[in-house]
């Protein structure tokens, strides 16, 4: 290989297509742009979303909900899942390593949610009340 032989792969480069050289190339005169208008003019078109004045859709359109950005970090097991769990302590990395909630998980909580009937005890994770009754119930505890 020498520096004069180098060359772009097969398909890598397109044609330059050049406007305005005459009526036989066939982007002649108006160089495929049509005849006068904000787009037909050199440097003149518009920003995303403009409709030539008329209010734009992204504006006409009523603003509606809110999605918090922090439900990301939040996930919820239910007491099957604890149930089908080997470990006895669990808490968020066991959670983690197992799957049952994403690696984003900051705050996890167990629900109501199906039965529980052996010894778990939960640290760093909370329940919610009928869970807490349900975990205690069994024998286990909520830390």
């Amino acid at each position: 290989m020498q520096l004069n032989t180098i060359k772009p792969a097969a398909g890598a480069t397109h044609y330059k297509r050049r406007v305005g050289r005459g009526i036989g190339s066939g982007i002649g005169k108006t160089a495929g742009r049509g005849h006068k208008g904000q787009k037909s003019r050199a440097g003149g078109y518009h920003k995303v979303g403009f409709e030539g004045g008329q209010m734009p859709l992204q504006r006409r359109l009523p603003k509606r909900g809110f999605k918090s950005q922090t439900l990301k970090f939040n996930a919820e097991i239910n007491l099957d899942d604890l149930q089908a769990l080997v470990a006895d302590e669990v808490d968020v990395l066991t959670l983690k390593a197992v799957g049952l909630v994403p690696e984003l998980a900051k705050n996890v909580k167990v629900i109501l949610s199906g039965s529980i009937s052996r010894k778990v005890t939960l640290k760093g994770v909370a329940a919610t009340a009928g869970a807490k009754a349900a975990i205690e119930a069994a024998g286990g505890s909520v830390a």
